[in-house]
């Protein structure tokens, strides 16, 4: 059973991060083609069937455009950072309605010593946030079992980076899961360190992963109306 990323693919990300310039990348893209692009479009292939399997909904695309990979070309328009690269390389397995609506999507991250695996709604507009929580204020014990139960809490992080600072207008302050309703993102993430993102069994570990994802993932759709 053959691996799909090695010491190389984080070689390439190290250097990409220590040396963001189109010189360098231009110099190195064999590197990238071979050791990263190449085998996570190979890893998204493979995934495909375990995750049709769980949602029919679901897409793990494959192709180099269009398909589940983030560019590595950074979006420097709006931005102040003008580092053309990514020092990580990310792919969104989605919902086939992405593009009509907000969905939420499972995710996996390569990145030296920042490897993960995750779902959940990364970002979504304020329209979007507050039909997830009036959905948990709606329907609290399936959000407990989808997103608090014991053995989930276990193994992913829900994160608290980014909540608002009160508690949003309208809800009480008794509600069990208030700390919830003030999450700007509604994600579940576990780290991934790097031996296991280069060894051979990481399909299989992923596999896991979304099928143990697949009821926070589906609680989220419900939230929107979307088909899982």
């Amino acid at each position: 059973m053959s691996a799909y990323f090695s010491p190389k693919s984080f070689a390439f990300l190290r250097g990409i991060a220590r040396h963001n310039e189109r010189a360098w990348f231009q110099a190195h893209k064999g590197d990238y083609e071979t050791h990263v692009r190449a085998p996570f479009q190979r890893l998204l292939g493979d995934l495909q069937p375990a995750l049709a399997a769980i949602s029919p909904h679901y897409r793990s695309d494959p192709r180099a455009v269009g398909g589940s990979m983030f560019r590595i070309q950074r979006d420097t328009r709006f931005s102040g950072d003008k580092t053309p690269y990514k020092g990580w390389q990310g792919a969104r397995l989605f919902h086939e309605r992405r593009r009509e609506v907000a969905a939420p999507s499972f995710y996996v991250h390569l990145e030296p010593d920042g490897c993960f695996v995750g779902a959940g709604l990364w970002h979504p507009e304020t329209h979007t946030q507050r039909k997830v929580r009036q959905f948990i204020f709606e329907n609290p014990a399936g959000w407990e079992r989808a997103a608090h139960a014991a053995a989930f809490r276990k193994r992913y992080d829900l994160g608290s980076d980014d909540m608002l600072v009160r508690n949003p207008h309208g809800f009480p302050p008794d509600f069990p899961f208030i700390e919830d309703l003030r999450r700007r993102n509604f994600t579940a993430w576990r780290g991934v360190d790097d031996d296991t993102m280069a060894g051979p069994r990481l399909r299989q570990a992923i596999e896991r992963d979304l099928t143990a994802l697949a009821p926070f993932v589906d609680y989220l759709c419900a939230a929107l109306d979307l088909e899982f």
